[in-house]
């Protein structure tokens, strides 16, 4: 009887993939979660479209107060294509389940590197969509990039993704009827 529940209470209650500063969300299933990195609290690799090579969606969380406000991390990412810090930003401001985000695209070449190499790789074609929410703890910043074929086709579990974000704690039972 009590394995029977479980197997039910397991099928009914989704499994959140990963949490930072307060936050929940579910990842894509397709996406492969990768090793630990610093200064990220997840990192999915996003699967190609046949002739390009993987996106990456990386999550950061630096702390509460850490990591800077809304617009310095879009200007910073803005800079990571060639003319981007020039550009002004397409913004969407919205609210998810309570959290105040704030959504940014871009696209040109991109200068893939770590960040403080001397050396960047430019890699035409390729595209931004950051997240940054306003969580309980301090921002958590989310951030896919790739080539435009393989960008696209992730698009919209990106936004999936983000859709799922609420506060962390307890899931609120279902309204009964």
């Amino acid at each position: 009887m009590v394995i029977k529940l479980l197997s039910i209470l397991l099928i009914l209650v989704p499994a959140w993939a990963e949490s930072a500063g307060g936050i929940q969300w579910n990842a894509p299933s397709t996406w492969k979660a990768q090793p630990q990195r610093p200064m990220r609290a997840a990192t999915y690799a996003v699967p190609a479209v046949a002739g390009e090579e993987d996106a990456e969606c990386a999550v950061f969380y630096f702390g509460p107060g850490q990591g800077g406000g809304v617009d310095v991390n879009i200007s910073r990412w803005l800079g990571q294509f060639e003319g981007g810090a020039s550009v002004t930003p397409k913004t969407r401001k919205q609210s998810v389940n309570g959290l105040n985000v704030t959504t940014v695209q871009h696209s040109g070449t991109y200068l893939a590197g770590a960040p403080m190499a001397p050396v960047k790789t430019p890699k035409p074609g390729y595209r931004l969509i950051g997240s940054i929410v306003e969580a309980p703890e301090g921002n958590v910043f989310f951030k896919m990039t790739g080539p435009a074929k393989t960008f696209a086709s992730a698009l919209s579990a990106f936004e999936k993704m983000v859709s799922t974000l609420e506060r962390k704690g307890p899931r609120s039972p279902a309204p009964s009827r």
